[in-house]
């Protein structure tokens, strides 16, 4: 199989991905987190299933608003988000939860709208800066244009996983934003080993041999490498997300979305679009030639 020639398909598979989740997130954004709105969280956990009708019922007994609904997380635990509440209020909700059923807490957590704010802000700035050191790095030790490429492919991780939350409402807190950074950590450390088989290979390239046959001999040459690390942290992640606790498997789904976006990116991508950007730079050279 030649990647480089099939590159069409790939980014037709790629963009086949990210358009659902883009218009998702136009329409109805992400299912933020009390960390981003402000708010209280409780989680409790029943001895038995309790219907989750009878837990709307309890709380709004209690003259509670709840900001996002309630949300069931396996059989017996209960996600609770609501305004603030003062410590009699949530005394109060947990202690009418209790007769419900025998219950422990989990989660009982406030945090406020400044404090929401501020970690947007933080994301976002660092998510900013990683990309610019990284297209410094990149440029340093290769070239700028693989730099764009490599960005390029970062962004598309990067919307793989917020586009896939935002489709299926999934709840996106701090801990979301440490996965979105590790990811790009990840997907890059791979785009850059390929980076550095191109450019072995380019110094030792055969007469004739056109660019696209090098760059597809390195991801050949690379590719049971990427394989073989994608595999190794996939089963510790999806090892995770079934016997780890409720509390990181948002996090772990995100991790195991995007390294499984950022081996295909740094394959199919990555190096694909580096290939398109020196063929336009080499068609535009010989345009001013003809000039």
């Amino acid at each position: 199989m030649h990647f480089i020639k099939l590159r069409k398909i790939w980014y037709a598979i790629s963009i086949a991905v990210i358009l659902p989740g883009l218009i998702s997130l136009m329409l109805q954004g992400l299912n933020l987190g009390i960390d981003f709105t402000g708010g209280n969280l409780l989680e409790v956990r029943f001895t038995e299933p309790v219907p989750v009708e009878k837990v709307r019922q309890m709380v709004a007994a209690q003259g509670l608003e709840v900001s996002r609904g309630i949300q069931k997380s396996g059989t017996t635990d209960y996600i609770i988000r609501t305004r603030h509440l003062t410590q009699d209020e949530s005394d109060r909700l947990i202690a009418a939860l209790s007769k419900l059923g025998k219950s422990t807490v989990l989660r009982n957590e406030s945090v406020g709208p400044t404090i929401g704010r501020e970690l947007t802000t933080k994301a976002i700035l660092a998510l900013l800066i990683a990309s610019v050191l990284m297209v410094i790095y990149i440029t340093i030790r290769f070239e700028f244009k693989q730099g764009i490429a490599a960005i390029i492919a970062l962004l598309h991780d990067t919307l793989v996983v917020t586009g896939i939350f935002s489709l299926f409402r999934i709840e996106v807190d701090s801990a979301f934003v440490a996965a979105l950074l590790t990811i790009i950590g990840y997907s890059i450390n791979d785009t850059i080993v390929i980076f550095d088989r191109i450019r072995e290979n380019m110094l030792t390239r055969k007469k004739g041999e056109s660019l696209e046959d090098v760059v597809n001999a390195s991801l050949w040459q690379t590719l049971t490498r990427s394989i073989n690390t994608v595999l190794t942290v996939v089963f510790v992640l999806v090892a995770l997300y079934f016997l780890g606790g409720s509390t990181i498997r948002n996090f772990v789904l995100a991790m195991l979305i995007g390294v499984v976006s950022g081996a295909y990116s740094s394959i199919c991508n990555a190096s694909p679009l580096w290939v398109d950007f020196k063929l336009m730079e080499k068609r535009a050279k010989a345009k001013e030639a003809r000039a």
